[in-house]
């Protein structure tokens, strides 16, 4: 078989690899090696699913794994016996140490939280080629990313998120930054997008984690009924393509077919389509700038309907106070990525309505004195700040 043209040995480190993403990822890089690629997993980091870990050791036979407890440490030796013998690291030290390693050319940070934020800074430090599905590293420490990446001469940050690879794969295309006019990023709207909005108080739990697209964790799939998870990708857009907030639109598309669209300074609007399988943008961000065959199935376009709205304040009023966030910038996002955070669990719990979440993240968002160009250690305060705060503030609702 032909060698491909990014055929040759690269390195991978996964973070998170025990999640969607990092499962995914890894089956991606079993597909491409059966075509003909020599990509190398040499070091995973997961968390509390030490069964799943091990057999991706064995599977895959990285030269480090890190977990998140030293007590799991005896049982993963346990399970994978003499078979591997590779070394094991832990906590944030052992995050850090995967998304260093020496061997590894591409590290894919598919962590959850803000806990990413750190080993994508010190991946770029060390010159790693980032694959991100991690929001938080841009939501809250953008600014310190754009710092990192500045200093290389090649693009040290590839998205993995379906809505920024299609625009990263547009714009690679153009000849000047200069003919975009403005990006457009699709949400398919989640499940309440006709639902009427005088009875958003009585959503429920179950009905809210019913997303009429894709399966993600509950977390995310709420963002996703309240538009929040697509304010987050406007921030993420604003670094990833140093782009202004003014030049990123976001439209309803409930059929979730156009993953992004880039508008030219001549009104000519160039689109991205394809069928709803994260298996693309992963596979794009292992082999960029290289485009591979693969075995996803292809779009019919005669079956689709292509469906576009604005994003209505009423019944998305949490997306518009996180894209304000994100245009004032500093530690507002961080503390609007925190406050989330909080709420939607507390939402999840039964503890706040589905429409508590936008009204408490509003209070929040209003009492905080926001830091303009936060270090590290003020990013974090700020999220321990909004925390307590939206903690607080949800027990009042109560």
């Amino acid at each position: 078989m032909p060698q491909s043209a990014v055929s040759k040995p690269r390195g991978i480190a996964i973070l998170g690899s025990t999640g969607s993403i990092g499962t995914q990822t890894l089956a991606v890089i079993e597909a491409l090696n059966q075509r003909g690629h020599t990509l190398s997993v040499v070091a995973l980091a997961a968390g509390k699913n030490i069964e799943l870990l091990a057999a991706q050791a064995l599977r895959f036979r990285p030269a480090l794994i890190a977990i998140e407890r030293a007590k799991d440490i005896s049982y993963l030796k346990d399970l994978v016996k003499a078979e591997w013998s590779g070394e094991i690291v832990v906590g944030e030290e052992g995050l850090l140490a995967v998304a260093t390693h020496p061997q590894a050319d591409l590290v894919v940070n598919a962590l959850v939280g803000i806990t990413g934020l750190i080993p994508t800074l010190e991946a770029l430090k060390a010159h790693k080629i980032v694959a991100l599905a991690n929001k938080e590293s841009l939501v809250v420490g953008g600014h310190l990313a754009a710092k990192r990446q500045g200093v290389q001469s090649r693009r040290s940050l590839v998205p993995i998120d379906s809505e920024h690879s299609a625009i990263l794969q547009i714009i690679e295309n153009l000849r000047q930054p200069s003919e975009i006019e403005r990006i457009i990023l699709t949400a398919s709207g989640g499940p309440f997008r006709t639902r009427p909005l005088e009875s958003f108080d009585k959503i429920t739990v179950a009905e809210a984690l019913q997303h009429p697209t894709w399966q993600m964790g509950k977390r995310v799939t709420i963002d996703s009924a309240t538009l929040v998870n697509k304010a987050f990708e406007v921030i993420e857009a604003h670094w990833l393509f140093e782009l202004p907030y003014e030049k990123i639109s976001v439209l309803i598309h409930p059929q979730s077919v156009v993953h992004g669209l880039v508008e030219l300074i001549d009104g000519t609007l160039l689109a991205h389509l394809s069928a709803t399988d994260m298996r693309l943008p992963i596979q794009y961000a292992l082999t960029y700038p290289e485009r591979e065959r693969s075995s996803v199935e292809r779009l019919d376009l005669v079956k689709q309907k292509l469906e576009f709205a604005p994003v209505g304040r009423e019944r998305y009023p949490a997306f518009w106070l996180v894209c304000e966030a994100g245009r004032r910038g500093g530690t507002f996002p961080a503390v609007a990525n925190a406050a989330d955070e909080v709420l939607v669990q507390r939402f999840l719990n039964r503890e706040i309505s589905f429409v508590g979440i936008a009204r408490v993240l509003e209070r929040v968002l209003a009492e905080h004195e926001g830091v303009t160009d936060p270090t590290i250690e003020e990013i974090f305060e700020a999220d321990r700040w909004a925390r307590r705060r939206a903690s607080e503030l949800a027990q009042d609702s109560l």
